[in-house]
């Protein structure tokens, strides 16, 4: 998962291959506080992972559930309608899924059994209405206060006196949420008499309530319904674990992936999608039809889709989207790569999700240079007729983040020039789907020279490892620690007898050299090799070794291979010289021979490593001089690097002076 405060696309071309989507959230949650609140264990398979997953589990934790892992299941030990614990302060994040569905349980439970609950979360949970639903929960006789603003979380529950004399009436028009909470609840008072609950308005977002019908069902709750205007939990309904349950693939995260297909797949190599398939229950499936009329190709399985281009550019749409209100917004990047304008209607629920998806869809569509019509229910995006290099501010709105990745590929649209587009905070994307940008980057394809490259050299111990290290997690981006490659040529040899002067056998050596590199280890073979590769004695026939023309070739392909989305750090000798020539950025590191002799025998010593300073400064000045003058890539800066003597720099100055150095060069 990207941790790092952005995270740069190049121009992307074309996409194939497979993926496999996480669990849905709206089940997964769903699902987390029906085994919850029932009676038994449940063994809940294919969980999402995710923020929001995660804020739903610590609070049935601290509500007294028990929560285990069996292999890949996570084990839920529910209350069975009984409060174990009956005072919580419950922090739930963002996640909409957990707050409002919490809220209408606990404020039940509170007051049939007594109970005092606070519910907050992030500052733009507090912004979120949920005023409709605590309406509805007071009309029961429930005691609800608000801690700030009134409408919006946080909250107290703190006891009532439940009662279903009348039906219960909520509004449909704000949030689907709102419904699904109180369907949830309502088992919990249909002990004497059936719950009924009235919609007022115009239900919004149906499909999103039809999952929660079809898993009370699973549940052992048989909700009887009169079309989508009222519902009737029968009386003495209650929860019964169904021992295990799998959670379906989302839907929503699934749209992602079609619209990449639709746009950069052909059908000799079609994207393929695990995980959901037609048979879904989710209604954002029928995004698959939206695709389709834009002219996606798309075969089906009861698992699986497969998707690739048909029409291009895509056909224009104008569409009532109230039935897939999420999957909706990655039509509005589509419409980006359509043939005329795109109209999606009836997207009044956009403004009150995480945030408000009308205004941030359309203020960064613009960035980009389309242009953009919004309204109270609506947008119309008309396509790409010039492109800007553009940093996508993403509102801490995992959807936003996910949506605008596909605007990376608007250099296959005809005259466009490609730019690379920065996605702001990419780590908002752990609310639904936490390593989608690694699943997107599985998959994707972009011109080798597209994919930005950033070069540190420098002599032995000049500190050039730490710095690439720091700058590529800063970055995302991968590491290529070139000396690790050439030590661990030299651990092999010195433990397979190889000669220091055979230089074939030490080139085929290093062309089959079982080697896989992880952050922070290197493994050889099944052998984690990390401690190996700072020996001196390997250090030292490293040294010798890649002096080696063969050597430096057999390695070289290895060395290119690391250039792989979204983008490179590499460190080592020649690397903006000989290897990388084109790099973006080039920064030649160095320190005086006694400061590096210094840290060398620090770090050592640290290791508990016996040293001799003296020795050590004699054997870096001897490794300098035989870098410097060997005919094959000798060691000296780039003549269009930047120079860099950490001498007096801390590893933090030094980083902070790089990546000034690489924003510089980059376009934002």
């Amino acid at each position: 998962m990207y941790t790092t405060a952005f995270l740069d696309l190049p121009p992307l071309r074309s996409a194939a291959g497979s993926v496999r989507l996480p669990g849905s959230k709206s089940i997964s949650n769903r699902v987390l506080l029906l085994a919850g609140l029932s009676a038994g264990r449940t063994r809940v398979h294919d969980l999402l992972d995710s923020d929001d997953t995660r804020v739903m589990i610590e609070a049935l934790r601290q509500l007294g559930c028990g929560i285990e892992h069996e292999g890949r299941a996570l084990v839920v030990t529910g209350l069975g309608g009984r409060l174990v614990t009956r005072q919580a302060q419950l922090f739930l994040g963002n996640a909409g899924t957990a707050m409002r569905p919490l809220v209408a349980a606990l404020a039940v439970l509170s007051g049939l059994q007594g109970g005092r609950f606070e519910l907050s979360g992030v500052p733009r949970m507090h912004e979120r209405p949920i005023g409709d639903l605590v309406d509805a929960l007071r009309g029961l006789g429930c005691q609800i206060d608000y801690l700030g603003q009134d409408g919006y979380p946080p909250l107290r529950l703190a006891g009532g006196t439940p009662r279903v004399d009348a039906p219960i009436r909520v509004r449909g028009d704000v949030s689907s949420q709102f419904l699904t909470a109180l369907l949830m609840a309502a088992p919990m008072l249909s002990s004497q008499s059936p719950v009924r609950i009235e919609v007022v308005g115009e239900l919004i977002s149906k499909p999103y309530i039809e999952i929660t019908l079809r898993l009370l069902e699973r549940f052992g709750i048989h909700v009887q319904r009169d079309g989508w205007q009222a519902f009737t939990v029968p009386a003495g309904s209650a929860y019964r674990s169904p021992g295990d349950i799998h959670v379906e693939a989302d839907a929503s995260s699934a749209s992602y992936f079609v619209a990449l297909g639709a746009i950069a797949s052909d059908a000799t190599a079609p994207l393929r999608i695990e995980g959901v398939g037609a048979d879904s229950i989710q209604g954002d499936i029928r995004f698959v039809d939206a695709a389709q009329a834009m002219g996606a190709v798309v075969r089906s399985g009861p698992n699986w889709l497969e998707v690739h281009r048909g029409a291009w550019p895509l056909r224009a749409l104008d569409l009532d989207c109230n039935h897939i209100p999420d999957a909706a917004m990655t039509l509005a990047v589509m419409a980006l790569y359509a043939d005329g304008p795109t109209t999606l209607r009836n997207i009044a629920s956009w403004r009150v999700k995480e945030t408000d998806r009308i205004a941030a869809m359309a203020t960064e569509l613009r960035k980009l240079g389309a242009e953009v019509v919004e309204g109270a229910d609506f947008i119309t995006v008309h396509p790409l007729r010039e492109v800007r290099a553009a940093a996508i501010h993403t509102y801490d709105d995992h959807r936003v983040a996910m949506c605008f990745s596909l605007a990376a590929f608007h250099g296959l649209v005809a005259g466009l020039e490609p730019q690379p587009l920065r996605i702001l905070d990419p780590r908002c994307v752990a609310k639904t789907f936490p390593d989608y940008f690694e699943t997107l980057f599985a998959v994707a394809r972009a011109a080798t020279a597209d994919i930005p490259v950033l070069t540190i050299d420098g002599p032995t111990a000049s500190g050039k490892g730490t710095l690439a290290a720091e700058v590529a997690r800063a970055l995302g981006y991968h590491l290529l620690d070139s000396g690790a490659l050439y030590r661990a040529t030299a651990l092999a040899a010195l433990e397979a007898g190889v000669d220091a002067d055979d230089e074939a056998g030490l080139a085929a050596l290093a062309a089959g050299l079982p080697l896989r590199f992880e952050p922070d280890h290197v493994w050889l073979a099944a052998r984690d090799v990390s401690d190996d590769l700072r020996r001196e004695d390997v250090g030292a026939m490293a040294s010798r070794i890649s002096a080696f023309p063969a050597v430096r070739e057999a390695l070289r392909q290895r060395q290119l291979d690391f250039r792989r989305l979204p983008g490179l750090v590499a460190d080592g000798r020649d690397m903006g010289t000989v290897i990388f020539p084109d790099a973006t950025l080039k920064v030649f590191l160095t320190a005086s021979a006694e400061t590096r002799a210094d840290r060398r025998h620090k770090q050592l010593i640290s290791k508990g490593i016996s040293a001799n300073l003296a020795t050590l400064l004699q054997d870096l000045q001897a490794r300098d001089a035989r870098d410097r003058s060997r005919s094959t890539a000798p060691l000296k800066p780039a003549e269009d690097a930047q120079l860099l003597d950490n001498s007096a720099l801390t590893i933090e100055a030094s980083v902070a002076q790089v990546l000034e150095w690489w924003a510089q060069r980059r376009p934002f």
